[in-house]
């Protein structure tokens, strides 16, 4: 049976109540902002004082209030809206994340930020794969030369580092499981989207993957605490930015946008993280690079659903 990725209608409703075109427009400025949020995340987790097993917990940890507090103030204002607890969608979504911040925070200490993001963003060609061999999805012709478009976009990003850093290729490597784990995540957000307010599941995943990562980084770090208030203010800034913000609006546009277009959006993050490493951590961006960043905006262009 092929199933499509899109919104089932009633879900579209539920969260667009004044229509499609305005529900896609909500969702593609959430999925661009959260792409923005995150990709600040790499930066951060380079300046924190802590492990990267210590880090990937903190950004979750420190964010659950403020995600709570947000998931109370949803249900408060749409008290008939579903909100399944932990239905299989947010258990598969807290586990996929918390395989994605693991290789995630060892990717960005051991390669480029450029190539860290761009292997982590290649998300939507996992959620292609996955999502056809898993569950049979529809993928347009359209929508894969857009895939097609931002992989080229994309290569462009690291072609001068995967030439001259050889070095990288662990990181690299770690960057290829990251983005699998980040493309399962896209999937099992999209499918608990379904049975629960976009708050929920991302508060409910959370807590999943801060238990989780809590236990790796006893494991795993001689120590977890930060060692200055420099460093609660890196945490801090991973948690509310990178996590609360980036996840949390993530969760709101996989409810209003198919999960490959959203996928492909999130290639934004690798243009902002090479930006933002550029002026934050002194890693140059070419013309090459600039170029591919065009090509990343051409395919999101091409792949936009034929509705919006």
């Amino acid at each position: 049976m092929i199933i499509d990725a899109s919104p089932k209608p009633e879900t579209a409703a539920a969260v667009a109540p004044s229509g499609r075109p305005a529900g896609f427009a909500l969702g593609l400025v959430a999925m661009i902002a959260a792409a923005l949020a995150m990709s600040i995340s790499p930066s951060l987790v380079r300046l924190a004082d802590v492990g990267p097993y210590a880090s990937a917990f903190w950004r979750v940890f420190l964010a659950l209030p403020v995600l709570w507090f947000w998931m109370l103030q949803e249900e408060r204002q749409r008290p008939d809206a579903p909100r399944a607890h932990f239905p299989l969608g947010t258990i598969l979504a807290g586990l996929a994340f918390t395989g994605d911040l693991f290789f995630w925070h060892l990717t960005v200490m051991h390669t480029s930020i450029a190539n860290g993001t761009f292997f982590a963003t290649m998300a939507p060609l996992w959620v292609v794969v996955f999502g056809w061999l898993l569950l049979r999805q529809k993928v347009s012709r359209m929508t894969l030369f857009g895939l097609g478009l931002c992989l080229v976009g994309g290569s462009a990003l690291v072609a001068e580092s995967l030439a001259f850093n050889p070095a990288h290729a662990l990181g690299d490597m770690m960057g290829i499981v990251t983005g699998v784990f980040f493309g399962l995540y896209f999937l099992a957000v999209g499918a608990a989207r379904l049975k629960s307010g976009a708050a929920r599941v991302t508060f409910e995943m959370s807590l999943i993957t801060a238990a989780l990562l809590f236990v790796v980084a006893l494991v795993m770090e001689p120590h977890i605490l930060p060692k200055s208030g420099y460093g609660w203010g890196i945490l801090l800034t991973l948690a509310f930015v990178s996590h609360a913000g980036g996840q949390g609006l993530l969760s709101i546009a996989l409810g209003r946008l198919p999960t490959v277009f959203s996928s492909l959006v999130i290639f934004l993050e690798a243009i902002a993280a090479a930006i933002i490493a550029w002026i934050l951590l002194d890693e140059p961006v070419s013309l090459l690079q600039a170029g591919g960043g065009l090509v990343i905006l051409c395919g999101i262009w091409v792949a936009r659903p034929k509705t919006a």
